[in-house]
């Protein structure tokens, strides 16, 4: 044992060691405290939770959107705050939408690409009554206004002049009243029983005088058959001068 007053000196160690005194009749124990011991703090590896993914990174996900009546790509693209307006959604689905950017037909399925930052997202929230407002007015069709006519010989001539338009037949109406009041004086039922036509067999009929097979070779699409019916008259009469004479009005007799 070692001297009365003396102690070892004690060996290092990663734990500290106290000491605990107890009177035993004037002995004194020195026991080590293990328990009193610090460890020294150990270094454990970091955890990093995995990042949850972003408003952004969820709005990038491209989205199937149904075409509706009255849509258009422009108000597709806004509704949806695409990124690059129409000319990006078109270029996404030209496969499906095809050369014209301006026809899509309702059902039609497109990709809607990514959209506007999550910034502006409570702006797009904030539209949602405004897009359907825009959708209600898309759906809304405005009534073609449909020219009307006169049902006497000025309105006939003038709803004539029209069609003879839409096929490139020239005429005034000047030339076509001119002709109208020489060969019937205005009567769509007008009817040549007397002349060489009519003993042929093909009498001359209507406001300007026109017999079947040339009625008939020379009718206009889109009008009566009926050679009496007026407009039906002066539209092919009209047509039939124009391929004899140049126009109706360089005819200024019997045609």
């Amino acid at each position: 044992m070692p001297a009365q007053g003396k102690h070892r000196r004690p060996k290092s160690s990663r734990l500290s060691r106290g000491l605990v005194v107890a009177s035993t009749g004037g002995a004194v124990l020195a026991l080590p405290l293990t328990g009193a011991a610090t460890a020294a703090p150990s270094t454990a590896p970091a955890v990093v939770a995995a990042a949850a993914p972003t408003a952004a990174d969820k709005a990038a996900k491209p989205v199937t959107y149904t075409v509706a009546l009255g849509d258009t790509l422009s108000g597709i693209a806004d509704d949806h705050s695409v990124s690059g307006g129409w000319k990006k959604l078109y270029e996404d689905n030209k496969k499906a939408i095809g050369d014209d950017p301006s026809l899509i037909r309702p059902g039609l399925k497109l990709t809607v690409g990514a959209k506007a930052p999550a910034a502006k997202k409570s702006t797009a929230k904030a539209s949602t009554a405004e897009r359907a407002d825009r959708s209600a007015a898309r759906a809304v069709v405005t009534p073609v206004a449909v020219k009307s006519y006169a049902d006497n010989l000025d309105g006939w001539i003038k709803e004539s002049l029209d069609i003879m338009s839409r096929n490139g037949i020239p005429g005034t109406y000047d030339g076509i009243h001119r002709n109208v009041m020489r060969e019937s004086s205005g009567n769509p039922l007008a009817i040549n029983n007397w002349d060489s036509n009519a003993a042929a067999g093909t009498p001359s009929k209507g406001l300007l005088q026109v017999i079947d097979p040339t009625f008939s070779a020379y009718h206009v699409p889109g009008t009566s058959l009926d050679p009496f019916d007026p407009v039906a008259n002066i539209t092919a009469a009209c047509n039939y001068a124009a391929d004899r004479y140049g126009s109706i009005d360089n005819v200024n007799g019997p045609y």
